[in-house]
């Protein structure tokens, strides 16, 4: 399954962290997910790479889409490896405007009214910095068919942007990768009830 091949490759990569952390909103963590590790583990990332691919393929036989997005740092080393698989044109979102040269914050090419995106990003949290990335294409008049992310963190950013009207799809969760680790023997109970525990917590906090 899918699901299983990105649980191993996050713990095979090093993109799977355990410990205490601080996410971009403030909140502590008792995991982290960095998927530019897998760069250091060129089989884990082919694998990865594949399966976005596919997951993408699957979203463009079913809908209008004509070019793929998404925005630096993560996504953009990825996004293209599956943009060439895939053979579809796809735009960087940078973080703030560029000043010098080529300016402005789509890397990649133009953006014409109407085109309809896929919009990746690696991380699915409380959904702000996809909005935050979004934005700049939608003012160009671009239009996103779909967010996809390769790991839903479960704490509110689906249920968020799903609320916004946009179309929201995650390769899997922080839940299923946990319990896929612990039944092969590459998680400690201890560890993953911490961890689902805390994903528990998330869940009740939005309820």
């Amino acid at each position: 399954m899918d699901e299983a091949a990105i649980a191993e490759s996050l713990v095979n990569s090093g993109a799977l962290k355990f410990g205490r952390f601080i996410l971009k909103s403030g909140v502590e963590s008792p995991y982290y997910i960095d998927l530019a590790w897998l760069l250091s583990s060129p089989m884990d990332f082919e694998r990865v790479v594949k399966i976005i691919a596919d997951k993408i393929r699957g979203v463009i036989q079913r809908r209008a889409v004509d070019k793929l997005a998404t925005i630096e740092l993560k996504g953009a080393l990825i996004l293209p490896s599956v943009a060439s698989i895939l053979r579809m044109p796809c735009i960087i979102v940078r973080k703030e405007t560029k000043t010098y040269g080529l300016t402005g914050r789509i890397v990649g090419g133009e953006i014409r009214r109407g085109e309809r995106f896929i919009f990746f990003d690696d991380v699915l949290t409380d959904g702000r910095s996809k909005v935050e990335g979004i934005k700049p294409i939608e003012e160009e008049g671009g239009v996103i068919d779909t967010i996809m992310v390769v790991v839903d963190r479960e704490q509110g950013g689906r249920e968020k942007l799903e609320a916004l009207g946009y179309n929201v799809e995650a390769i899997t969760t922080i839940s299923e990768i946990v319990n896929k680790l612990l039944s092969i023997g590459k998680m400690s109970f201890e560890e993953a009830e911490r961890i689902l525990t805390y994903t528990r917590s998330c869940r009740e906090v939005r309820s």
